[in-house]
């Protein structure tokens, strides 16, 4: 039995960079959205079998699959009262599992169908967010922790080709909570350098940015993210143990083994160049091992890159990814960790300060959420 129960695990603060709006909508709010906009296509008429499917759906061992489920969430997000009222309860959801900071991110381009322009969809979401929050800081919603910032992160779809205008678009709000952009999708055959244009526009104008990659390609994909388009932070990341080796093999020939050596000999790991770029370079890793599983990225929990990394010092972000698809929640992501990860409070602590670090924030600022927010928490 973990000495960190489910209780205890909800009410620490927790820092979330890698959440999709559309990953993450209720599922009762799916239904009612539906009903309302005459959306027909839903494969299920209540809530928990609609619930059901989406887990199901997801849990294909296919990153191809797991995003075909977003064609019912996108579906309903057409208009503005639709993404301000998922937005709002995108931040009340997070409040109540005890996120104190998060970046949510989206894709304008995906919620055009209803009539809106670009700006009216950022502005829609921008008042959710606001509102969410003032109704927690007002004290009518439930916050374990207190009190909750959420900013937003602008996506391009990596198979599209608008990806300079949402570039644009990220820095034209970036004083309006827009913390940041990214680039979103199927990784095979879209590689981030098609985007190379925005990611230049994006460092001309001084603007944080994230890429998708090494889920589910490659360490080509790292590389090109990294070294070609310059991201600051990886998304997911998790292909980045391919580049790691342990007397001589892959860790990937037995993950199990290595995690465990790990923990005890963390010198006896050669890293490729890549990787020790990475390392050295503190390049956040936003990892997430639920849809890691779900998607096939990931064999199990237990053996999730998240832990032999983590062991090895890379900078490790926990997050939730899609918290529809996933069926999941920070506190969940925690204590899977806890009960089949053998994680205890100094893991889940160095995550939760890694993630603070890495946000799109200014450092004054995250400095004193991780001083007076984080540390008091997990120290005290």
């Amino acid at each position: 039995m973990s000495e960190l129960g489910a209780e205890q695990i909800r009410a620490l603060p927790k820092v979330l960079l890698h959440d999709h709006l559309d990953g993450g909508v209720r599922p009762a709010t799916v239904l009612e959205l539906a009903q309302e906009q005459g959306y027909a296509a839903l494969p299920a008429d209540d809530v928990v079998s609609l619930s059901a499917w989406f887990a199901e759906s997801a849990d294909s061992g296919s990153l191809v699959r797991y995003l075909e489920t977003f064609a019912h969430t996108v579906g309903v997000m057409q208009t503005a009262d639709a993404l301000r009222r998922t937005a709002r309860e995108c931040v009340l959801d997070l409040a109540a599992d005890g996120v104190v900071y998060a970046e949510v991110r989206y894709a304008p381009e995906q919620h055009l169908e209803g009539g809106l322009g670009l700006d009216e969809v950022v502005a829609a979401v921008n008042e959710g967010l606001r509102d969410g929050e003032r109704e927690v800081a007002q004290g009518e919603a439930e916050a374990p922790a207190g009190r909750i910032r959420v900013r937003a992160m602008l996506t391009a779809m990596r198979h599209a080709a608008r990806s300079q205008e949402i570039a644009e678009l990220a820095v034209r709000y970036r004083d309006d909570e827009v913390c940041g952009f990214d680039i979103a999708g199927a990784e095979d055959g879209f590689p981030p350098t098609r985007h190379l244009g925005a990611f230049e526009f994006l460092r001309q104008a001084n603007a944080h940015f994230t890429i998708h990659a090494g889920e589910a390609f490659g360490l080509a994909s790292i590389w090109e993210a990294i070294q070609w388009c310059g991201a600051e932070r990886l998304g997911h990341g998790i292909r980045i143990v391919d580049d790691i080796t342990l007397d001589g093999s892959p860790v990937t020939d037995d993950l199990a083994a290595a995690i465990d050596r790990a923990q005890a000999e963390p010198g006896a790991f050669a890293l490729g160049e890549l990787a020790a770029y990475v390392r050295d370079r503190r390049i956040p890793l936003e990892m997430c091992p639920s849809s890691n599983v779900q998607t096939g990225a990931a064999p199990s929990i237990e053996e999730h890159a998240i832990r032999l990394l983590d062991a090895l010092r890379f900078r490790v972000t926990l997050n939730t990814d899609n918290r529809l698809m996933s069926a999941t929640t920070m506190s969940r992501e925690a204590h899977l960790l806890v009960d089949q990860g053998g994680w205890g409070l100094t893991e889940l602590r160095r995550v939760t300060v890694n993630a603070m670090k890495s946000a799109f924030l200014p450092f004054d600022e995250r400095l004193a959420i991780i001083e007076d927010v984080l540390k008091p928490a997990y120290d005290g």
